[in-house]
C-alpha cells in the first residue's frame, strides 16, 4: 500500500474544489454534493489505506467509520458524516427524491471539509 493514501488524499481535495464549484443554472446542487460526499469517502477511505486496511466497496459512511474506528478514535464532529450518504446513490440520477437547496449544499461542503481537514491532519501526524 505504501504511499498510496496520499493519493486518495489528493483525489479528495480534487473532489472537494469540484463540490466549490460556483452554481450556475446548468449546476446540480445534487450533483456538487456528489462531489462532497466522494470528497469525505475518499479522505475516510486514505487513512484505512494508512493503516494498512482492506478498502470495502462501499459509500456507507457507517461501514467506513465503523472500520477506521479499529485503528483511531474519530472525534465527534467527524461522526456527523453520515449526512453526507445519501448524496451518493439517491440524488446522483433524475429521480424521486427531495431536491436540494443552497443551505443543504453548504452543509454538505463544510461536513466535507471538515472530515478532509481532519483526515489530512491524521495523516500528517503518522
Amino acid at each position: 500500500m505504501g504511499e498510496d493514501y496520499k493519493e486518495w488524499l489528493k483525489r479528495a481535495k480534487s473532489n472537494l474544489k469540484m463540490a466549490k464549484i460556483a452554481k450556475d443554472k446548468d449546476i446540480f446542487y445534487e450533483d456538487l454534493c456528489f462531489e462532497a460526499h466522494q470528497c469525505a469517502e475518499k479522505s475516510l477511505k486514505a487513512l484505512l489505506i494508512m493503516h494498512n486496511s482492506e478498502i470495502p466497496k462501499t459509500h456507507s459512511f457507517s461501514v467506513l467509520i465503523a472500520k477506521l474506528e479499529k485503528y483511531i478514535k474519530i472525534p465527534r464532529e467527524i461522526l456527523k458524516v453520515g449526512e453526507l450518504t445519501d448524496y451518493a446513490v439517491q440524488t446522483r440520477y433524475p429521480g424521486d427524491y427531495v431536491k436540494i437547496g443552497k443551505q443543504e449544499y453548504k452543509r454538505a461542503v463544510e461536513l466535507a471539509e471538515k472530515v478532509h481537514n481532519w483526515a489530512m491532519k491524521v495523516a500528517i501526524s503518522k
